[in-house]
C-alpha cells in the first residue's frame, strides 16, 4: 500500500513538473518567490522605491483633495478593498461623469508588470499613467497648480516629502504622481499559482492544473502571458467581432491594438472587457475563445479554465487606511459645481 502511495505521491510530482515546464514554454512566469527579488522587479531604477516614498504615496493615493471636488482619489475608482477597482462597468468620475468612452476602471494590482498604461497603452509606465486621471476633467478635474498647492498647503506632507526626497525637494506636479506610482509599485499579489511556477508541485488541485492545461491548449497565452498574466498590446477581435464594441467608441489604440487586462484577481475585477459589458466570469471566457481564439468552448472547458484562474486570487499586501493631514487656511478651495 505505502509504495503504491509513494509511486502516486511521485508521479503526480513529475507530472507536476512537467505542467510547470509547458507553462513555462507557453511564456508564463510567475511572480518571484522572495521580497528582495520582488522589489528587485518592481522598483524604478529612477526612483527607488523606499519605505518613507511608499508611506507617503499610500496617503496621496487615499487623498480626495487632490481632486477639484474634493471628494475622489486615486482609490475611489481604483479600490483596493474590491480587487483594486470600482465594480462600475464605466468609471464615475467629477460631477458624476460617466466615463466618455465608455470605459471601465482596469485594476491597479500588479499594474506594474504591464508593458503599458491605460486600455489604449498611452503611457509607458506608473508613473506617467498617475499624472492622466487627476487632471482628466472626467475624473478627478484637478490642475498641476491645484494639486501642488493641496499639498504644500499642509505642513505635514511638505515635511514628509523632504524625508523622502531630501530638503532642498521641490513639490512639483510629476512629483506627487511619482510618489502615488512608488506605492502603486507594491501592489503586487503573490498567489499559489506563482507557487506552482516557483516549483512547488502541491500549490494547485488536480483540478486547477487541468484547468491550466486546458488554458494552454487553448491558447489562451497567446495574449494573457509573462508575469500579469496580460499587461501588452493586442489586437482584440481576431476572428470575430466583440458583441458589445458598439457600447461606447472605444476602438483602441491607432492601430487598433487593445493592452490586455491582467488576470490576476480576475474573480474580483467583474464587470468584463474594457467597458464591462459581461457580468460574469465563464461569459467572458466564452467570448474570448469566440472571439480571440475561433473555438466555442464548451461548458467543460469553460469550468476547466474558470477553475484554475480562481487559483490566481493573489495575497494582497496590508493596507491601513491612512490618516491625512488638516486643511489649512491655504489649501485651495474643492469645486463641485464648474468643469
Amino acid at each position: 500500500m505505502k509504495i503504491l502511495l509513494m509511486s502516486a505521491i511521485v508521479a503526480s510530482s513529475v507530472m507536476g513538473a512537467s505542467l510547470i515546464n509547458e507553462a513555462k514554454t507557453a511564456g508564463l512566469k510567475p511572480i518571484p518567490s522572495s521580497a528582495k527579488a520582488i522589489n528587485q522587479l518592481t522598483s524604478n531604477p529612477k526612483n527607488p522605491t523606499t519605505a518613507a516614498k511608499v508611506e507617503l504615496g499610500k496617503m496621496l493615493y487615499f487623498e480626495p483633495r487632490l481632486s477639484k471636488s474634493g471628494l475622489i482619489s486615486c482609490n475611489t475608482c481604483h479600490n483596493l478593498a474590491i480587487g483594486g477597482t470600482d465594480g462600475m462597468s464605466a468609471a464615475i468620475g467629477h460631477k458624476w461623469t460617466s466615463n466618455p468612452h465608455g470605459l471601465s476602471s482596469p485594476t491597479v494590482y500588479n499594474a506594474v508588470f504591464y508593458s503599458q498604461q491605460f486600455w489604449d497603452g498611452r503611457s509607458p509606465h506608473l508613473e506617467d499613467q498617475a499624472q492622466g486621471p487627476i487632471q482628466a476633467g472626467p475624473e478627478m478635474a484637478a490642475p498641476k497648480d491645484f494639486v501642488t498647492g493641496v499639498v504644500n498647503s499642509m505642513p505635514q506632507y511638505v515635511k514628509m516629502f523632504q524625508k523622502a526626497y531630501g530638503k532642498d525637494v521641490k513639490v512639483t506636479f510629476e512629483k506627487v504622481a511619482d510618489t502615488i506610482a512608488v506605492f502603486e509599485r507594491t501592489l503586487v499579489t503573490p498567489s499559489r499559482y506563482d507557487d506552482f511556477l516557483n516549483g512547488n508541485t502541491k500549490a494547485l488541485t488536480k483540478a486547477e492544473q487541468k484547468g491550466l492545461k486546458t488554458f494552454i491548449d487553448k491558447g489562451c497565452t497567446t495574449c494573457h502571458n509573462d508575469i500579469a498574466l496580460g499587461g501588452t498590446m493586442q489586437a482584440f477581435g481576431v476572428v470575430a467581432p466583440y458583441k458589445f464594441m458598439n457600447i461606447g467608441d472605444f476602438k483602441g489604440d491607432a492601430n487598433g491594438l487593445v493592452r490586455v487586462p491582467t488576470l490576476r484577481n480576475v474573480t474580483e475585477t467583474a464587470p468584463y472587457f474594457h467597458n464591462g459589458q459581461i457580468a460574469t466570469l465563464s461569459g467572458a471566457i466564452k467570448e474570448m475563445g469566440r472571439i480571440q481564439l475561433g473555438v466555442d468552448l464548451n461548458d467543460q472547458e469553460t469550468n476547466e479554465i474558470e477553475t484554475f484562474l480562481k487559483s490566481l486570487e493573489g495575497k494582497k499586501p496590508t493596507i491601513i487606511y491612512p490618516m491625512l493631514p488638516a486643511s489649512t487656511l491655504t489649501t485651495p478651495k474643492v469645486d463641485v459645481v464648474s468643469n
